[in-house]
């Protein structure tokens, strides 16, 4: 298997993983903690350049995490599956119904980038372009997309594993990407089940934007809004997270 795969669970309801620009396979925080062993198999899956992927090479493009990730279900002798994305990896999963959609049975969208990609103000796209080399940048990043309201030290930590688990030159070139890529014409009105989760806290991928989006590109989609939680939910609330994704993952697999 060319990338790194982390396997949680053994149930029946099969659940390929795709991380944020700042995680990995190993970063989905306490909410693998909480998820239900014996229902669900989830592959949490590390992009090139991060995790025990960050030997592979790479253009570190949306498509070509879609393009790994269904080599990823093969290998694992999933036919048909279920995916769940955050924030970058809410795009990628989105490439993956384009690219296999007779496949994909749901998606459960993380505070996710929309398939149009994401629009940036001069100064915050500067930031954003500065985060691979500049470790205060990406620390800057994370207080402002959890509304500024998160303890120091789970920002450092955070950073710290961001820069430890991630190449500089593949996080660099991932933002390209995922901010400024636009295939939703290849998605939209897409049948399969769609549940869009947004973090009541997170200034950037709001309830207004998701509906501006997802829920105006699939017949099938449902949105969430989870209290007392900005861009990282499986972080800030890993009970709420688990229960909202598996409750509607067992009603799309049933």
């Amino acid at each position: 298997m060319a990338n790194s795969v982390v396997t949680v669970g053994h149930g029946p309801i099969k659940v390929l993983a795709l991380h944020g620009w700042f995680g990995c396979a190993e970063g989905w925080g306490p909410f693998v903690d909480v998820i239900d062993p014996q229902k669900f198999t989830y592959a949490f899956m590390d992009c090139r350049g991060y995790g025990g992927s960050m030997h592979l090479q790479g253009n570190y493009t949306i498509s070509e995490i879609a393009s790994d990730a269904i080599a990823v279900a093969d290998q694992l002798q999933w036919e048909r599956f279920s995916l769940l994305g955050h924030s970058m990896g809410g795009s990628a999963i989105q490439h993956v119904l384009a690219d296999a959609a007779p496949r994909v049975r749901a998606l459960v969208a993380v505070t996710p980038v929309p398939a149009s990609g994401v629009p940036f103000g001069d100064e915050t796209w500067k930031l954003f372009c500065s985060a691979a080399a500049n470790p205060q940048a990406r620390r800057a990043i994370l207080d402002g997309s959890t509304g500024g309201r998160l303890s120091g030290h789970w920002l450092d930590c955070m950073t710290q594993r961001s820069l430890d688990r991630s190449r500089q030159d593949a996080f660099a070139t991932y933002l390209e990407s995922w901010a400024r890529t636009d295939f939703s014409s290849r998605i939209a009105g897409a049948a399969q089940p769609v549940k869009v989760i947004v973090g009541e806290a997170d200034p950037g991928l709001t309830e207004e934007v998701m509906r501006q989006t997802y829920m105006r590109w699939y017949p099938n989609a449902e949105l969430q809004v989870i209290g007392n939680s900005g861009h990282y939910p499986m972080d800030e609330t890993p009970v709420a997270l688990a229960t909202s994704v598996e409750e509607f993952l067992s009603r799309t697999n049933a």
